[in-house]
């Protein structure tokens, strides 16, 4: 990532508005730390005068007062820069968090499909914590640098033109040494980053598969792989932080050896005689103050690489995500919804293309009532094709959906998922997808697909408690529930009953059929005796329709 990606001002109207106050601070600061070294000259050359002279310094109170003055503006801009600098932090992180989850809602399970979940997961998590720093410390002392250098320059060569040359030389020597460093650290902060992911993804995989492990008694076999990750991150950490401490001193050394230069200069002009001690004073306690800056966004632009690499790959995945077509060059949708006030689901010539398999193209039209099952063996594209018609895959041709004029696709569909996809809570809230469930029509989508269960049951993330087979009714459950919550006309539901016995697979294409006669459109992917026969248009894989409704 750039020190300041435009592409993170873009996309952030917080991280704007905090660089543009960040330099107001920092402008504040400078002008606070030129009354310093104006007040700290004013005094000594006022006392020196005065001690000479044998007389009591009559404007000392008043240079103590503003070196005061001086002081307490200057905390108070440090103060508002901290406190900018931490609400800023919070608000991007959560714009981008929200920027990208929404993103990844619109893109669909394909687009998430191809990304690591873990390593999403890290990124969006403790990945975009570290931007704390990034926002804490290195943007307010960019916009500090950018604003006081320039001003400090100026001021000292009002004070002597002689140092303020010296100054000006020894400067560009600090970013030198910047970006020879930046470029060694790179690769090092780019390989933490990935090892961070890594250790995500092998935590993750372990915790979700930890049930499976201990079955097969390889549970243990899992803390060495975590340990060998974990020491990785470590060591890679340490390297970090190794290379940031050795170039700390190297911009050290550099504004050391500048301001000693200017230093050595006053001295040998204050011997001869050639210049002031009043404009000496100044320029000595103003020369450390012009390499401060810049030598502190070095070492801030190290402490910030963890959260400016995790946002340069949030930004990616956001670039990609504009740059990605909805649909390949062969395969854009020519239909979204469908005509207003539409009663039936009609396909169109409707083929998906998926690396080199090709479903397609399938004709179809099934008025409201009607029982649809698409048929073909496991792997054959039924859940590929039940993603065109939900609108989160690419695919050519047109899909009309049933449902009210100016209604969205998504509004028309209740679905699910052949996996559950259960979440931590309740199974009421699982139904539901809601903190706040309506109790009565929770207990009547589970009655109706034959599941007994207590709605305030506690199941764990992935459906932790319950049977494969009861984990599958709920999430038909869900899909019933939705039906009924907002009166969708299309009901899809791809392999619903895999997991039941003829008995629970009976009950549940009760509800199929019962769901039909109050007019919606129910799609079922199937390879169920049972419930092929009780489908009125039967589709399979390749386009042909080999039933139709009387």
């Amino acid at each position: 990532m750039k020190p300041l990606d435009p592409r993170l001002l873009r996309l952030s109207r917080s991280a704007r508005g905090f660089v543009a106050a960040a330099a107001t601070t920092g402008l504040l600061r400078t002008v606070a730390t030129i009354g310093i070294a104006w007040a700290v000259a004013a005094a000594v050359t006022q006392v020196i005068d005065a001690v000479d002279r044998g007389v009591v310094p009559e404007r000392f109170p008043a240079t103590l007062a503003l070196l005061g003055a001086a002081f307490a503006v200057r905390a108070v801009a440090a103060w508002a820069t901290d406190d900018l600098a931490a609400r800023a932090a919070a608000s991007v992180k959560s714009e981008l968090r929200t920027t990208v989850l929404a993103r990844a809602a619109e893109r669909g399970p394909a687009w998430l499909a191809g990304r690591s979940s873990a390593g999403f997961a890290t990124t969006l998590g403790p990945g975009l914590d570290a931007l704390d720093a990034y926002f804490g410390r290195f943007l307010p002392q960019l916009a500090l640098t950018a604003a006081a250098t320039p001003v400090l320059l100026v001021a000292i060569g009002l004070g002597d033109r002689t140092s303020a040359l010296i100054v000006l030389c020894a400067l560009p020597v600090i970013p030198v040494f910047m970006v020879l460093i930046g470029l060694a650290t790179q690769a090092l902060q780019r390989g933490q980053a990935d090892a961070l992911a890594r250790l995500g993804s092998a935590w993750t995989e372990a915790v979700e598969g930890l049930a499976t492990l201990k079955v097969f008694g390889r549970a243990r076999r899992q803390v060495g792989r975590i340990g060998t990750v974990t020491d990785e991150y470590r060591r890679g950490t340490l390297g970090v932080l190794r290379l940031s401490f050795v170039s700390g001193f190297a911009l050290e050394l550099a504004a050391s050896l500048s301001v000693a230069l200017v230093a050595v200069t006053i001295g040998i002009r204050l011997v001869d005689g050639s210049m002031g001690l009043g404009a000496a004073m100044f320029v000595l306690v103003l020369a450390p103050e012009a390499f401060a800056p810049i030598r502190q966004v070095g070492a801030d632009f190290h402490a910030a690489q963890d959260g400016a690499e995790a946002a340069g790959a949030v930004l990616d995945v956001l670039d990609a995500d504009d740059a990605a077509p909805t649909a390949t060059d062969d395969a854009a949708p020519t239909a979204t919804v469908g005509a207003a006030g539409a009663d039936a689901l009609v396909l169109r010539g409707v083929t998906v293309r998926r690396d080199d398999v090709r479903i397609g193209p399938v004709d179809l039209e099934a008025p409201r009532g009607s029982v649809v099952v698409l048929t073909g063996a496991s792997g054959s594209g039924k859940s590929s094709l039940i993603a065109a018609i939900r609108g989160v895959l690419p695919h050519e041709g047109g899909v009309t959906v049933p449902g009210p004029a100016g209604s969205t696709r998504a509004d028309r569909i209740a679905w699910a998922d052949q996996r559950p996809r259960l979440l931590r809570g309740t199974v009421a809230e699982n139904v539901a997808l809601s903190a706040t469930p309506d109790d009565v029509a929770v207990r009547s989508a589970l009655g109706a697909v034959g599941l007994g269960l207590d709605p305030d049951l506690q199941v764990g993330s992935g459906g932790t408690g319950l049977s494969g087979g009861q984990a599958q009714r709920v999430a038909v459950a869900r899909a019933l529930y939705r039906a009924a919550q907002a009166d969708t006309a299309l009901v899809v539901l791809d392999e619903p009953t895999s997991a039941l016995d003829a008995e629970a697979e009976a009950t549940v294409l009760t509800a199929v059929r019962r769901l039909a006669d109050r007019g919606a459109v129910v799609v079922v992917a199937s390879h169920r005796p049972a419930v092929v026969a009780a489908a009125d248009v039967r589709v399979a894989v390749d386009g042909a329709v080999t039933g139709a409704r009387a």
